[in-house]
């Protein structure tokens, strides 16, 4: 029996790294996949594709999470073309560091408003099917940057922080309609966008963690079927830190 089996789930950000790699996952355990993106086009094609030969249901939509009025039509999309909405996985997110006498007032709204505000907007959007479902797991993206800060990335930090408050609460107020809320805190995992950073910088931070090594997305999608299979039924308002034992 594979643990997702007769479920549908909706991915932010898919096209690739950890978002991509979750999809590839839930799809393998018998998911239905709803993933969004927001300009690759041919990324996302391909993901599909990739997606469908796994013998799940797959469909990518072009759509800004950041948008009110875009993640309720979303919402409603899926809900149409799938049927039901099991799993949300917020997991679209973008950076733009710099030192807090350098940041902009831009660039600071600009990383709340994609990693914090999206978190609003989806799960907003998919209370209502799950209520009517009495199910649903949500599975937030922070970081373990949202956990102990990290110079250089005050905005990125608090929009990840407060996704762990915002989780918590939404705990809080679905439990009783047996919707699960819980958090993700990834540490430094290996994707396309860190094979672009220096060799020796990047064994520095492997040799810093415990485990010895940068975490891959798969690391990060095996918690997230956890979270978002029956396995984990009595689960919820908790922030599960994948990262190596970086904060222990």
């Amino acid at each position: 029996m594979k643990l997702l089996e007769n479920k549908s789930a909706i991915i932010t950000g898919a096209t690739r790294g950890i978002g991509r790699g979750i999809a590839i996952e839930f799809a393998k355990q018998g998911a239905n996949v709803a993933f969004t993106y927001s300009s690759s086009v041919e990324a996302a094609k391909e993901l599909e594709t990739e997606l469908k030969s796994i013998g799940v249901s797959a469909k990518g939509y072009q759509s800004n999470a950041a948008n009110f009025e875009a993640a309720q039509e979303l919402a409603s999309e899926v809900l149409k073309e799938f049927g039901s909405i099991d799993i949300l996985v917020n997991n679209a997110g973008i950076t733009k560091d710099n030192l807090l006498m350098r940041i902009t007032e831009d660039d600071f709204d600009k990383v709340i408003e994609v990693n914090l505000k999206s978190v609003f907007n989806l799960t907003k959007a998919v209370i209502r099917p799950m209520m009517k479902q009495r199910a649903g797991s949500i599975i937030n993206m922070s970081s373990v940057v949202g956990l102990k800060g990290n110079a250089g990335q005050s905005n990125y930090a608090a929009s990840k922080a407060g996704i762990v408050g915002f989780s918590k609460s939404v705990a809080l107020e679905l439990g009783s309609r047996n919707i699960r809320s819980n958090v993700i805190a990834p540490g430094f995992i290996e994707t396309e966008m860190t094979d672009k950073l220096d060799e020796k910088v990047v064994q520095g931070w492997r040799d810093g963690i415990p485990l010895k090594r940068g975490g891959q997305p798969i690391d990060i999608a095996n918690a997230c079927i956890f979270l978002a299979s029956d396995m984990s039924a009595y689960i919820t308002g908790q922030t599960l830190s994948v990262d190596g034992g970086m904060l222990t």
